[in-house]
C-alpha cells in the first residue's frame, strides 16, 4: 500500500511504502530511485507489515518492486499502476503528481 504526503513549500512528496506477505521474514524495496539497489524495510509489529518512507520529487512516476526473503518478487497490489518489465513480469508504479 502507498500513502503520500505532499508538502506546500517543498518540491517533493513523502511516500510511505507498506507491504505484507504471509511468508515474509525480510522485505526490501527495489526501485528506480534507489538505482535498483535493495533497501531494507522495517517491520512494524503493531500494524503487522513492513514499512519504508521515502521522499521523491513531485510530478514524476517511478517503477518499483518488493523483494521478499531475498528470492520472491512481488508488486504492491495497491500501486498507482503497473508496467511490463524486461523479465516477463510487471513493475509497480508510484506517481508523485498531486491529484
Amino acid at each position: 500500500m502507498l500513502s503520500k504526503r505532499f508538502f506546500k513549500t517543498k518540491d517533493e512528496t513523502e511516500v510511505t511504502f507498506e507491504f505484507s506477505h504471509p511468508e515474509a521474514e525480510d522485505v526490501q524495496l527495489v526501485a528506480e530511485f534507489t538505482d535498483w539497489q535493495p533497501v531494507a524495510m522495517k517491520f512494524n509489529k503493531k500494524q503487522q507489515c513492513f514499512k519504508l518512507k521515502q521522499r521523491l520529487p513531485n510530478d514524476k512516476q517511478f517503477h518499483f518492486r518488493y523483494l521478499v526473503n531475498g528470492s520472491i518478487w512481488d508488486n504492491d497490489h495497491q500501486a498507482d499502476g503497473y508496467i511490463a518489465n524486461n523479465y516477463g513480469t510487471e513493475n509497480s508504479i508510484v506517481n508523485t503528481q498531486r491529484a
